[in-house]
């Protein structure tokens, strides 16, 4: 392919300035392809976030950057469910969601671990409420063992399966600290 005149005037005229733009464009191709790739892999948007807290700790922790998978692309299993079999996410039985709760796009994620689900009506918890609606019961790996739903973060509610933006599938230690600082 031919280069195009004025991009030889501009190399010959402003060097720097033809390099700086030639990086720019060649960054920006790579983040494309790497984007792309992330979503072609997760199937949900945003393909990455960030653990903020230690509500999971020790087996995820603040600052860690965790790869999700959108659940086009794979169920849910459960902790009840996977307890027992050799189905193990972060050190223990079942998968760890990211969802948002009440459906609320205006706040953070949470990421915590889906313990088993409840249909309409069926208690939340023994002893607990009816569940309003068929979802999720969520747990952090650190949170003394009160569910979400007896908290403020997700209130009386089970995780609808259209809260969730995904699943974790891997996490790189760290990184995170970086994705916080983007605001998408």
């Amino acid at each position: 392919m031919k280069t195009p005149a004025f991009l030889l005037a501009l190399k010959e005229k402003h060097p720097f300035l033809y390099d700086l733009a030639s990086d720019v464009v060649f960054s920006l191709v790579v983040v494309a392809v790497i984007g792309t790739a992330l979503f072609a892999y997760s199937g949900t948007w945003p393909p990455i976030v960030s653990v903020i807290g230690d509500s999971m700790y020790p087996n995820m922790h603040d600052g860690d950057l965790v790869l999700l998978q959108g659940l086009t692309r794979g169920e849910v299993q459960t902790y009840a469910a996977s307890n027992g079999t050799d189905y193990i996410r972060y050190a223990e039985p079942g998968d760890v969601i990211i969802y948002r709760p009440m459906g609320d796009t205006g706040i953070k994620p949470v990421i915590h671990r889906a313990m088993y689900w409840v249909n309409e009506s069926e208690p939340m918890w023994p002893g607990g409420p009816p569940a309003p609606a068929a979802g999720y019961i969520t747990l952090g790996d650190n949170n003394g063992g009160r569910l979400d739903q007896q908290t403020n973060i997700c209130p009386w509610q089970p995780v609808r399966k259209e809260w969730i933006i995904g699943i974790a599938r891997h996490n790189v230690p760290y990184l995170g600290y970086i994705r916080s600082l983007m605001p998408f």
